[in-house]
């Protein structure tokens, strides 16, 4: 893939595109993005989830209403709540802690394992999975996932490991979208960004 159509189609500057297209480059061949389907499929979903590839981690700067929304068993009331507000670090701690292979809140491996990369791995488990079938240690190095090249290779091993190409075959943007995020959030966003990209990857 080349540099202006990547930016294309995924409407990036071409400094950003620039910066992506080693990764991206490396992601197409290890996940065998090898039609317009799939590579648009591929780019929509990551792009979707990381807001066009600019943010590699999850935004944790949640206020206490929200809190109380999103994570209500882990801040019940609004006394606990207003505690960790706008306390990134704090509230993947708690929220995180003592689940998917985090240990406790005070050990704050919920923050070191929080979502990270492209589409969004997260969690002392799946760092260890990706680990173990990269042969990188994530684990004791998770920052490393946050960063395009570790991006690239945690969305490959989350791509391979749903089998989402055949997905992306029957051009299923819904079904994938309910496997990358357990529901149906952005789908619109998600199936704007893949006809454009395939409009895009269609022409070359």
């Amino acid at each position: 893939m080349e540099v202006q159509q990547l930016a294309e189609a995924c409407q990036l500057d071409i400094g950003h595109a620039e910066h992506l297209i080693g990764p991206i480059n490396a992601a197409i061949e290890q996940a065998d993005l090898s039609t317009p389907q799939r590579l648009a499929a591929f780019l929509a979903q990551c792009g979707h989830e990381s807001d066009s590839f600019r943010y590699l981690e999850e935004n944790l700067n949640y206020k206490a209403e929200s809190l109380m929304q999103v994570w209500h068993s882990h801040f019940p009331t609004p006394e606990i709540a207003q505690e960790y507000a706008h306390q990134p670090q704090r509230i993947a701690s708690r929220a995180y802690g003592g689940r998917m292979g985090n240990g406790p809140e005070e050990t704050g491996e919920g923050w070191l394992y929080r979502g990270s990369g492209w589409l969004q791995l997260t969690g002392k488990d799946n760092f260890h999975a990706l680990s173990q079938h990269t042969g990188i240690d994530f684990v004791s190095n998770p920052d490393a996932v946050r960063t395009p090249e570790g991006a690239a290779v945690s969305a490959v091993y989350f791509w391979n490991k749903h089998n989402l190409n055949q997905l992306a075959d029957e051009g299923n943007i819904a079904q994938m979208t309910h496997v990358i995020n357990g529901g149906t959030i952005g789908l619109e966003n998600r199936e704007a960004r893949y006809q454009h990209a395939l409009n895009i990857l269609s022409q070359s």
